[in-house]
């Protein structure tokens, strides 16, 4: 499923989206450059979640933790990881495979330890549509009713 954004605030109510219709246990990678909206679309997925407190990129910490929402959330920054064991020490399976709901931003960085199921999302910029425009790749939904709602 591709999805066109042409605003921050729309890129923010897709992640709200996704959030709304997240089920536990599911894992979404997220993968862009610099500066296309990552954090944003994160934001909206813990706003779909009921998470009120402010989100931001947890760079320095691999992973924030947020339980105040209809599924715990876990959101995941591993563009400083250093190696696989950084993900190891912080005990990422007991979050990979838990009951809440992971996001992974710059996850094609931990890619041998992701686990097969996993919904993948693409953010790209295309400055000849537009400064704030983004395509937006969603793969790996579990069917296709669920990214119908998206």
């Amino acid at each position: 499923m591709v999805v066109e954004t042409r605003s921050p605030e729309e890129t923010f109510a897709l992640g709200e989206k996704i959030g709304r219709t997240a089920l536990p246990g599911q894992i979404y990678t997220l993968t862009g450059d610099l500066g296309v909206g990552k954090t944003v679309l994160t934001q909206g997925v813990a706003a779909g979640l009921g998470i009120r407190e402010a989100v931001s990129s947890p760079t320095f910490t691999i992973v924030q933790v947020y339980e105040e929402g209809r599924l715990p959330f876990y959101h995941f920054d591993v563009y400083r990881i250093g190696d696989i064991e950084e993900m190891e020490e912080i005990g990422y399976d007991d979050y990979f495979f838990g009951n809440g709901v992971c996001l992974i931003e710059w996850a094609e960085l931990i890619a041998d330890i992701l686990p097969e199921e996993h919904i993948s999302i693409k953010i790209e910029k295309d400055l000849s549509q537009g400064f704030d425009y983004r395509r937006i790749t969603v793969e790996g939904l579990p069917d296709e009713g669920e990214s119908e709602r998206l």
